[in-house]
């Protein structure tokens, strides 16, 4: 399951979406399926909102050169943190990206259930656009066993086995939710303590998805 491709594709495609040219390095019919997988997922709103972040049009590795932006931001202001080069999306050996993208994409589809905005009629957009990106059966059985979980951040959480996976996931999921929204907000809060990020890291990385 090439989740690190499905999940680069769906980030690039904000060259689509919102600039309306082609770009990233993906065809026309790549970006028009992978833009309506965002859209479907994420909901006309939030796609408008933050399709002009960095994260969006830069793929798998500007989310790895933002986390690791953050966290070695986090390091330098941090005496007793932990010290070495952040191991993040865009420094990783191709396997090691695989499980990272993964557990980001698991944190994505999260986020975007955060505002309830999910129903069974959506589920089923939303895996009928990734059919088409991704005509894969394991990919569709992932992605159908994560649509249809209960939201719980301790769960999404749990896929984190490193604190810099941790930052991906968490920055991931900032960069999609409506922050004036009560529940989301509040989803970002729970998952960030799951998580166990620091309360500085968490700033850190939620300022750099504002720039």
């Amino acid at each position: 399951m090439n989740t690190q491709g499905v999940l680069d594709q769906l980030l690039r495609a904000g060259q689509q979406v919102f600039a309306g040219g082609q770009g990233g390095g993906l065809s026309a019919s790549q970006g028009a399926l992978a833009g309506g997988a965002l859209g479907v997922l994420l909901g006309n709103k939030k796609v408008r909102q933050y399709g002009g972040k960095a994260l969006v049009y830069g793929g798998v590795a500007a989310l790895g050169v933002l986390a690791y932006k953050a966290y070695g931001n986090w390091q330098a202001r941090q005496p007793t943190a932990p010290r070495g080069e952040p191991r993040t999306l865009d420094r990783l050996p191709a396997a090691e990206a695989e499980v990272h993208s993964q557990a980001v994409l698991k944190a994505l589809v999260a986020a975007a259930k955060a505002d309830g905005h999910v129903d069974e009629q959506e589920r089923a957009l939303i895996e009928g656009e990734f059919s088409r990106l991704v005509p894969d059966a394991d990919f569709a059985s992932w992605l159908h066993t994560e649509l249809q979980r209960p939201l719980d951040p301790a769960e999404v959480a749990r896929a984190a086995q490193t604190e810099e996976m941790a930052a991906e996931m968490y920055l991931a999921s900032v960069m999609v939710v409506d922050h004036a929204q009560f529940m989301e907000r509040a989803y970002l809060d729970e998952l960030a303590r799951q998580l166990s990020l620091d309360m500085a890291l968490k700033a850190e990385l939620e300022a750099q998805a504002a720039r």
